[in-house]
């Protein structure tokens, strides 16, 4: 049994297929496969999981398929190892019908994404995510990228995917800390737009954490409905309307790029960074207290950090949230919250409220 989410993009949309075993479905891949050849992208982590599976499933159909594997890490998302998927396509010389696949989490989507955007000026490529952050955020949508020492995700393309395949059996081997990254995500929906689902949250947050898999499977699909929502309405972020799935970024962004990437799971420093906007938006007069106390209760719930790192500055966020992709003519540009589950994109918060709501994330006294 899986459901079907569609992504509406017009001659983009695709499908969005959730449940136990869809990675082995080869019938729900081949029908967006267009040439023979495949390359299968996957890391050291992965790869040996179910890297045979897939593998085993494409080639029964009859494909040629390749394969690349990348080291394991935020740290490895850039240039260098961008170019170990190029040199994998050109020494199998593949044509400009060739379909990538992203057999891994979000590092691995958004690479392979990339290199499928950029290889013969654009081929084909599936998305079939193996955490709960890749299967609720990164493997929707079309954004795609590598980092840049001095700032993430600021050197990418949109690239739509011509499926995603969110197998919620690959979570039974997901180690916790990864879970509760993921879950990060999943809480973002219910802050910015979709306060029942904030409240469903609230309400089955232990289920989640225990892996109840028709719980999970639940969180998954309205996650996913909500971001295929958003990317429908503004695929591209021209309107700040897919802005909004930013909420927590500026701030988490600035957290991976000061530490150093990989230090914190991306979600992890989502987390945070969901509660210095929270914060902030308490302090411009949006949030009540009792409201940023509830956000941080479900996140520490969720098992997310709720203060910034060890080493953490002011001056390291400001200096890192300076190069952020909202920011329009040097002015930075922060989503908070005008209240539980409506969010909006502002660049009129008050450097005096921002300071504050930094200082007290680095003394670890926020909320």
């Amino acid at each position: 049994m899986h459901t079907v989410l569609n992504v509406a993009l017009g001659d983009r949309s695709y499908p969005i297929y959730i449940g136990d075993g869809v990675l082995a479905r080869a019938d729900l891949v081949l029908p967006h496969i267009r040439g023979k050849q495949v390359l299968l992208v996957s890391n050291e982590t992965v790869a040996p999981l179910y890297a045979e599976t897939l593998r085993t499933s494409l080639l029964s159909a009859g494909l040629t398929v390749a394969e690349v594997v990348l080291p394991d890490g935020e740290q490895y998302k850039d240039w260098q190892h961008l170019n170990q998927i190029f040199d994998a396509l050109l020494q199998a010389r593949f044509s400009r019908k060739a379909t990538l696949i992203a057999l891994g989490g979000g590092v691995i989507g958004d690479m392979t994404g990339f290199a499928a955007a950029c290889y013969q000026r654009g081929v084909d490529f599936i998305q079939v995510p193996t955490t709960l952050l890749s299967q609720v955020d990164s493997s929707v949508g079309g954004k795609t990228g590598i980092n840049h020492p001095l700032g993430k995700n600021m050197i990418g393309a949109f690239q739509q995917p011509r499926v995603v395949l969110a197998d919620t059996g690959v979570l039974k081997s997901l180690p916790q800390r990864e879970l509760s990254a993921g879950l990060a995500e999943v809480i973002k929906y219910g802050l910015i737009r979709d306060l029942d689902f904030l409240c469903w949250l609230e309400a089955h947050m232990e289920g989640l954490m225990a892996r109840d898999s028709s719980l999970l499977a639940e969180a998954i699909e309205r996650s996913c409905q909500n971001k295929a929502d958003v990317v429908a309405a503004d695929e591209f972020e021209q309107n700040d309307i897919r802005a909004l799935l930013n909420l927590g970024h500026t701030f988490g962004h600035a957290i991976e790029t000061g530490m150093g990437y990989g230090e914190w799971l991306h979600g992890e420093a989502v987390g945070a960074g969901m509660l210095l906007a929270a914060d902030l938006s308490c302090r411009e007069g949006w949030l009540t207290p009792a409201d940023v106390a509830r956000v941080k209760a479900l996140l520490l719930r969720a098992g997310l950090p709720v203060a910034a790192p060890a080493g953490m500055t002011p001056a390291i966020f400001m200096q890192h949230m300076a190069v952020d992709k909202k920011n329009v003519d040097g002015r930075l540009r922060l989503v908070l919250l005008k209240q539980l589950g409506e969010a909006i994109v502002t660049d009129q918060a008050s450097p005096a409220h921002l300071q504050a709501t930094l200082v007290a994330a680095c003394e670890g006294v926020v909320g």
